[in-house]
């Protein structure tokens, strides 16, 4: 069993409370109560991003102290929206934003994953009809590996699961966001995953 702490109540944040929690983990979410991320943090061995990515980053620099010594795994996208609330382009082109959280909190050990697909499939990898993919992007091995451990509780198999390498390489994974928008149009809100045929 591992202590999580969730930041962000939404559908993204909410879904993966709920599925670790049914996972045997012990959850708690932090809503934008004042004072509520801070406390959550400070038991937790985990602590999920899943609040809005265009903020995330002077969020969680504000929680710089309490997030020492953490693992972070990042699973927001920092976008910048179209008209009709979907991303349009990327907030921080030429990074991203597991580099810029890296950079805020240098004590915190970040690993990008869970950002390449419909929210539905990160807790329910079985929805689809082809095996997906989800990928780790981040600098500490030990990191990973509890991420790893992570996904494997929530439904994820081992060989679904590829090691991208550095958090650089988030850059990759978040530049995917952008695909979204286009497959939501053509296909609707239906679950998908992006993935590496082989």
């Amino acid at each position: 069993m591992t202590t999580i702490a969730v930041l962000g109540n939404g559908r993204v944040g909410g879904s993966l409370a709920a599925a670790l929690t049914r996972a045997g983990h012990e959850v708690t979410v932090a809503d934008r109560t004042p004072g509520a991320a801070a406390a959550a943090v400070l038991t937790a061995q985990v602590v999920i991003n899943a609040t809005p990515g265009s903020g995330s980053r002077d969020r969680l620099a504000a929680l710089r102290e309490e997030l020492r010594g953490k693992i972070m795994l990042d699973v927001s996208n920092a976008t910048v929206d179209g008209p009709d609330g979907l991303p349009a382009d990327l907030l921080y082109p030429g990074s991203s934003l597991a580099e810029q959280l890296q950079e805020a909190l240098p004590g915190t050990r970040v690993v990008k994953t869970l950002n390449t697909m419909l929210f539905p499939v990160m807790t329910e990898p079985t929805l689809l009809t082809e095996a997906p993919e989800v990928f780790l992007s981040g600098e500490d091995p030990t990191a990973k590996q509890t991420a790893r451990d992570l996904l494997v509780s929530l439904g994820w198999r081992e060989e679904w699961i590829t090691d991208l390498g550095g958090i650089r390489t988030a850059r990759a994974t978040e530049a995917a966001i952008l695909f979204v928008p286009h497959v939501i149009r053509s296909n609707g809100f239906t679950p998908f995953a992006i993935t590496v045929a082989r």
